[in-house]
């Protein structure tokens, strides 16, 4: 037995050595993967593919008045998105500068947490090496989600990564009951979501409902903690977490809140009768929503993406569907992450079908089915590497990529309009003129007046609120308006102290002239000038506010 000794010694080392080298090689291609993300993004934001809008840059109003010491409790106007996105990009702009890239910064950040986020629970539902595929597949992603996770809408990159927090500390909860923390880090995250941003309820149901079922279980029955003490840890760190929710409720009550949460913004754009309000948005999501989830086409209009690699790249995601099915069968003994997976997915769908917002087709409301698609997507791959082999796999993952990378790079080419947010052709707008636009309004002192929701806030952000120009005017074919476009309340109080205003439109050309009619009728005398996209009447004779252009029923998609 001696003899054997140091030999055996040798052998231990070996492996450990082996041991250290392999998880040198994982965590190296975790690294990889990152820069993957990264680079994907940062080429299209460097080559200026993401047009600066409205609501991106009321974010950065946000945060530029939280530095100055007004922090808002929620996003401008609305009351279902928290300030929290403001409240990360004030930090940037202390590091960087009050810049858009500084907004772009904190979205990069937020989604390369959200791929090695989504790693982990790959890791840990099915596995280490299919979780670098899931890494893959969510660094190399559809344009909707690589679109709403690049620029910022106020919630959505919050949303993904909390959402997956969510579902690793419910992992964490199942695995191990008994530990106190983790109950009271669940109740955190929950209450933190639903104030950032409610669309995370779709990840605290499915996973409130596993907690409750797991509560009952007789397995819990030799753990050291009692149902009321879990409850009580959840609600403490609901409260800790969503203080600023629970504290608004208080001061304003609840109401506004609820029915914010519940699609109050967008109510009046589905059918009145429930039946066909569902049918509605059934059809939204099988037809709009499936064909954006899949990156078979940008969110903003209808053009087939990569169409040579449509077929392989449905039929793999349509695989992937059925994949998922077969793995939450019983026989299949899913496990709680693949519940929770498919928990997700179902929720989402509910919610969009039953709730107002089934009536936003753009594509945002989907971007959390990519964490559930890439690791079903990942389990997928790493079954069919067992049953065919490494190259074939290879191939089909290569060919999902390539499909992903090509719609990007060939959406980012078409500029105008570039990777935009806004699927309305009304409201694309050329923003290259946005500086020769502020040069000109500084050169005629105009700093006050009127325009619509689209030019008004990128307008403030660039000028550094030096052009203030309120949301007054529709920029719909039927002049429809909704007052919910002026969402800063200061700013329409500067405006009305000004001695001098002017007007900016960017079409539809029954506005202008609607307006030329309405100035003239008023006597007043203008100039106009043309700038880009952007129709400018300065020089009024006399200031003059704008005619009533209030539409109940018009609301903003």
């Amino acid at each position: 037995m001696k003899p054997s000794s140091p030999a055996h010694g040798r052998i231990i080392q070996i492996e450990d050595a082996d041991g250290k080298s392999h998880q040198g090689a994982i965590w190296g291609a975790w690294l990889g993967i990152l820069v993957l993300a990264a680079a994907v993004k940062v080429g299209p934001l460097v080559a200026g593919a993401f047009p600066f809008n409205s609501d991106e840059a009321i974010v950065g109003l946000m945060a530029r008045h939280i530095l100055q010491g007004r922090w808002p409790t929620f996003f401008y106007g609305q009351a279902y998105m928290g300030s929290l996105d403001a409240t990360l990009v004030a930090g940037a702009f202390v590091l960087l500068g009050q810049k858009v890239v500084a907004i772009r910064a904190v979205q990069l950040a937020l989604y390369l947490g959200t791929v090695v986020t989504t790693m982990m629970l790959a890791r840990r539902i099915i596995g280490p090496r299919p979780a670098l595929l899931a890494g893959l597949l969510m660094a190399v992603p559809s344009v909707n989600l690589t679109l709403y996770t690049t620029i910022s809408l106020g919630g959505y990159g919050e949303a993904l990564l909390i959402g997956n927090l969510i579902l690793m500390t419910t992992l964490s909860i199942v695995e191990s009951p008994g530990r106190r923390p983790f109950y009271f880090i669940w109740g955190l995250l929950s209450g933190l979501g639903l104030w950032a941003f409610g669309l995370t309820l779709i990840y605290v149901v499915p996973a409130a409902v596993l907690i409750a079922w797991l509560s009952i279980s007789p397995k819990l029955e030799s753990v050291r903690l009692r149902r009321l003490d879990r409850a009580v840890l959840i609600l403490l760190g609901g409260i800790v977490g969503g203080f600023p929710w629970l504290a608004y409720a208080v001061r304003h009550g609840p109401g506004l809140l609820l029915t914010e949460l519940g699609g109050s913004a967008i109510v009046g754009a589905s059918p009145v009768s429930l039946l066909p309000a569902i049918a509605s948005h059934a059809f939204n999501l099988l037809v709009f929503g499936s064909t954006v989830a899949l990156g078979l086409r940008p969110p903003w209009e209808i053009r087939w993406l990569a169409p040579v690699l449509i077929p392989v790249v449905t039929a793999f995601w349509f695989a992937v569907a059925y994949f998922g099915l077969r793995s939450l069968i019983p026989q299949a003994r899913p496990g709680p992450g693949k519940i929770l997976l498919a928990g997700v997915t179902a929720t989402l769908c509910a919610g969009f079908v039953l709730s107002p917002f089934g009536a936003d087709p753009s594509g945002r409301y989907f971007t959390p089915l990519a964490v559930p698609m890439a690791i079903f997507g990942a389990g997928l791959l790493a079954e069919l590497g067992q049953r065919l082999g490494r190259w074939p796999v290879f191939i089909l993952a290569a060919c999902v990529l390539a499909f992903n990378l090509w719609g990007t790079v060939t959406s980012a080419l078409r500029n105008p309009p570039g990777l935009t947010t806004q699927f309305n052709p009304n409201t694309l707008i050329d923003h290259s003129y946005d500086q020769a636009l502020i040069d000109f309004l500084a050169e005629r002192r105009e700093s006050r007046g009127f325009t619509n929701y689209w030019v008004a806030y990128p307008l403030a952000f660039l000028s550094s609120e030096v052009a203030v120009f309120v949301p007054r005017l529709p920029y719909h074919p039927d002049l429809r308006y909704t007052p919910r476009d002026d969402r800063y309340g200061p700013y329409d109080q500067l405006v009305a102290d000004s001695p001098r205003v002017a007007y900016i439109t960017t079409g539809p050309e029954a506005l202008d002239t609607a307006l030329e009619g309405y100035l003239t009728a008023a006597e007043v005398t203008y100039r106009v000038a043309d700038i880009g996209d952007y129709h400018v009447y300065y020089a009024l004779s006399k200031p003059v506010p704008p005619p009533d252009f209030s539409n109940a029923s018009g609301e903003r998609p």
